[in-house]
């Protein structure tokens, strides 16, 4: 399909940018399941190499010959100027380009649980900026899934997708049912529940790394309220990272990069 400049804003191909929100974009009932917004060309070249499926693409001039070579010519690719997409999309478009996606169907959470050694489990985790940088330490440091719970933020969130650097495209993730249902799967897939929370029975990060489980869930709460009554009692183990200064905690992103590298799957000795 060749590139189509934008010149009449009300094109009902348009709709998925206009005065664009993720709210608003999950509520889309056709096509069924909703859409997500991939923003940068970098974001939207993970998102087709997950098999994501573009619906349109939106962009200036100077990017559409590179998103032109990753799309399929099935696709459309509308085109103008900086300040013509501001005013369609009500924002500044500084990566120039966003595609509108598909959003893929949600794996089971038993498929991921199957032959994962490290998971991560955010419990209504709200900040789509602490959700995105989780998902880029997952990636980075080698968990092998997420598990959200209801209440958590939607990791698709355009906000969340830009700050993981469109990682949350390629680590698997899937929404975890409440805790009753939750606790007892996660027990008959073999993990270990380690709970990072400040709690007078925790253990340090230190001593829980020194032989953990084979098989080990991080279960991270929000800030603020912190984790659950619910989650706490799912718990194997209360963990808790060793802090100075009077310092109590972590950046719920940051606890979470520091659990990931202490907990790593090392590599078999030879």
């Amino acid at each position: 399909m060749p590139l189509i400049p934008l010149e009449d804003l009300t094109d009902p191909g348009l709709a998925d940018y206009r005065g664009l929100t993720d709210v608003a974009l999950r509520r889309v009932s056709e096509p069924a399941g909703g859409l997500y917004i991939a923003e940068s060309a970098k974001v939207i070249e993970r998102a087709l190499a997950a098999g994501h499926v573009p619906r349109s693409v939106l962009c200036e001039e100077k990017w559409a010959a590179g998103i032109q070579s990753l799309v399929d010519d099935s696709v459309p690719i509308y085109v103008g100027s900086s300040a013509l997409l501001e005013s369609l999309t009500g924002f500044n478009l500084h990566r120039g380009a966003l595609a509108s996606m598909h959003r893929p169907p949600l794996p089971s959470v038993s498929s991921l649980l199957q032959d994962a050694r490290r998971v991560v489990i955010l419990e209504d985790i709200v900040d789509h900026t602490n959700v995105g940088a989780i998902f880029r330490s997952v990636a980075g440091l080698g968990a092998d899934a997420v598990l959200v719970t209801p209440r958590s933020a939607d990791p698709l969130y355009r906000r969340s997708v830009r700050v993981s650097m469109g990682t949350v495209l390629q680590v698997p993730w899937t929404r975890l049912p409440e805790w009753d249902v939750a606790g007892p799967m996660l027990r008959a897939a073999g993990f270990h529940v380690a709970a990072l929370a400040l709690s007078d029975d925790a253990v340090t990060l230190d001593e829980f790394a020194v032989s953990p489980p084979p098989r080990v869930a991080i279960l991270l709460g929000t800030e603020g309220d912190g984790l659950s009554r619910a989650a706490l009692s799912a718990a194997d183990t209360v963990v808790t990272i060793p802090m100075l200064h009077g310092v109590d905690s972590l950046n719920v992103a940051s606890a979470s990069a520091v659990a990931l590298w202490a907990l790593r799957v090392q590599p078999l000795a030879r």
